[in-house]
């Protein structure tokens, strides 16, 4: 593998945290402890993906699982580090189990009760990730509970005023 192809990428995000983020010192420390994710956890869910791609039988799909999970769980713990948002991105450990287990549907022999899974754990991921964020930006705004009355007033008068449906 070419110097080039990993070192430039690299540069370039660490040039881009230090324009972002430059209001502490730089050392060793703070960069571990800001990467920590994508120094170890990333790497390790895409040497399963490797693997699993590498080798291409069908017996080997149980290793997208691990993969997977672990590549999730390290975007969602990097961009939580990098933006201090944990109290908002913790569903996503929820989300890493279903994309898991779908990548071992997608790639495996598409077993149909594997869904039952998928569906609950990233239904209930999305429904968290839906009532934590918007729940912190309608108490976070000036205009939260004014936008709330005017939508749903608005709404109301749709409802309303829409043309009836006839049934035959």
């Amino acid at each position: 593998m070419h110097r080039k192809n990993w070192l430039g990428p690299v540069l370039i995000l660490l040039g881009i945290y230090l324009f972002f983020f430059r209001k502490e010192a730089i050392d060793a420390g703070t960069l571990f402890g800001t990467f920590w994710a994508t120094m170890f956890i990333i790497p390790l869910g895409l040497f399963f993906h490797w693997l699993y791609f590498s080798l291409s039988n069908h017996r080997t799909t149980g290793l997208l699982i691990p993969g997977g999970i672990l590549f999730t769980v390290g975007v969602v713990c990097q961009i939580a580090t990098l933006f201090d948002s944990w109290q908002y991105l913790w569903p996503g450990f929820l989300l890493a189990p279903a994309v898991g287990l779908f990548e071992f549907y997608w790639f495996g022999n598409r077993n149909k009760w594997l869904l039952i899974p998928i569906n609950i754990l990233g239904g209930l991921s999305v429904l968290f990730f839906a009532v934590f964020s918007l729940g912190s930006l309608y108490n976070k705004t000036i205009l939260g509970q004014p936008l709330l009355a005017i939508a749903l007033i608005a709404i109301g008068a749709g409802v309303m005023l829409s043309p009836k449906k006839r049934k035959f």
